[in-house]
């Protein structure tokens, strides 16, 4: 960012305080629209704070996957199932701008590698951290984890409540979105899958799986 009549380069800190501002600007220009005074007591600090939350809430989108990653990936003789289940997320849906939250399963079956098990929340944080649909957010994290680490397969599961539901719209506070994002072994291999959903005690969903795999196996015999 060049300012000033000479051109002269903007030092990074000037820059970031003056996008700071711009938004805190916005802001107050939204408090008033919506019927408010910016000016009162209790909202004179309100566009600096939604501001700060607004930073942290999408930070994802500065996070960088592979320095997150470096150094956490351990040539291992290992190939069986590994599983992190209940992480705890909180994103934004991009539709709304309203909070959608629950936890994240994650599974891969190595194939020579491992990755060290505190980076898989870590990367449900990156990607949870930006403007979402709950959709994307699921592919992603699989996506990412089959490319960085290269295993036999990927498996994730997310459950969400989503406020632009339950706040609004259709109003059904107790509804509960559920995504799945199945790679590798995972798609291909059934019991593969069920073992997974068992172990994260989603028992409709491997129940579900398994009469999938039975028909499947029908239509071969017939």
């Amino acid at each position: 960012m060049q300012g000033g009549p000479a051109g002269r380069h903007v030092p990074k800190a000037l820059e970031i305080a003056m996008y700071n501002r711009k938004m805190q600007d916005i802001i107050r220009q939204l408090l008033a629209e919506l019927g408010e005074d910016p000016a009162r007591e209790g909202l004179l600090d309100t566009p600096k704070r939604v501001e700060s939350a607004m930073r942290f809430l999408t930070s994802g989108y500065g996070a960088d996957v592979d320095a997150v990653l470096n150094n956490a990936l351990f040539t291992v003789d290992y190939n069986e199932m590994v599983i992190v289940k209940d992480i705890d997320f909180y994103s934004l849906c991009e539709h709304h701008l309203l909070p959608f939250f629950g936890r994240c399963h994650v599974a891969y079956i190595p194939q020579g590698r491992v990755i060290g098990l505190s980076k898989i929340p870590r990367l449900v944080e990156i990607y949870s951290r930006r403007l979402q649909i709950q959709e994307r957010l699921t592919s992603q994290i699989a996506e990412t984890l089959r490319e960085k680490v290269r295993p036999m397969g990927v498996a994730v599961v997310m459950e969400a409540s989503h406020l632009c539901m339950s706040m609004r719209g259709v109003e059904k506070q107790n509804s509960v979105a559920v995504t799945s994002a199945m790679l590798g072994v995972f798609r291909e291999d059934a019991r593969t899958r069920l073992e997974f959903l068992e172990l994260i005690k989603r028992p409709e969903m491997a129940e579900r799986s398994l009469r999938t795999a039975l028909t499947g196996m029908e239509c071969v015999s017939d």
